[in-house]
């Protein structure tokens, strides 16, 4: 397939509906040729892994994989992220909370149901989900299971609001991992100022979902620690304020 040459420069929602996956898939190509080889090789395997577990996925209009590629190329296009292991966490970082027992394997998740006992258990009594983050410290390095262990979210209590413990979640988990936040700052640009390409419903939920959240990235992003640059730090605060626009223009219209 054909691309443009200014392919670069699109937006990258702009990508999306013009040209698709393929579309960003050369995107993120371009976007790896600024690291070196072996650089290249994880990235590629990180893409390769996060297609075959999200191959049946979907967001309302869209492979999910999209949304991944979107994550990850915002890192290192807009964030000028060169770590490698952040940039793999980012492809990564839904692997764990949607795949678990897939990532983890069979064998793995055989061996949680027999349990130290040898006495085999319900499948649904069974976590696989560090089977899954030590399936991805063999492949990827402990530091990138670490990082997607951050931005995975937990079992939650079904006797309290999925969103206020989703919002306690993030800013506990990501108040111990600076790069974490970059990871799912990133995630929630896609997620928030992306909502107005999503279509029904998913709308209205999804701002909702999302607008408490602004405050707390702007907290999180603004603080020292966060290992980023000045200009892009003030382009997520932008990012964040258009995203506030957006949520503001879905839910607050009168009656």
């Amino acid at each position: 397939m054909e691309f443009p040459a200014y392919l670069a420069t699109m937006p990258m929602h702009a990508i999306t509906e013009i040209h698709g996956e393929p579309g960003l898939l050369a995107r993120f190509r371009l976007e790896v040729e600024a690291f070196d080889e072996p650089a290249r090789e994880r990235l590629t395997a990180a893409l390769d892994l996060a297609a075959e577990l999200h191959r049946d996925d979907r967001r309302v209009r869209e492979p999910y994989l999209n949304h991944l590629l979107r994550v990850a190329i915002r890192m290192m296009h807009h964030y000028q992220v060169r770590d490698v292991d952040v940039i793999v966490a980012g492809l990564l970082h839904d692997a764990v909370e949607d795949h678990p027992a897939e990532l983890a394997g069979p064998i793995a998740v055989r061996r949680l149901q027999l349990g130290a006992s040898g006495a085999a258990q319900r499948p649904g009594a069974v976590d696989p989900t560090p089977a899954a983050l030590a399936e991805l410290a063999a492949r990827f390095g402990p530091r990138v299971a670490r990082l997607v262990g951050a931005v995975t979210n937990p079992a939650y209590d079904p006797g309290r609001d999925r969103h206020v413990q989703y919002r306690e979640h993030v800013a506990a988990s990501l108040d111990r991992e600076p790069w974490a936040r970059v990871i799912k700052v990133s995630d929630f640009t896609d997620n928030g100022v992306g909502v107005i390409h999503t279509v029904g419903p998913k709308v209205a939920r999804s701002a909702a979902k999302y607008r408490p959240l602004v405050p707390v990235f702007r907290d999180l992003i603004g603080r020292p620690d966060t290992p980023l640059s000045a200009p892009v730090k003030r382009h997520i605060f932008a990012q964040l304020d258009l995203a506030e626009e957006r949520f503001s223009a879905i839910l607050d219209q009168p009656n």
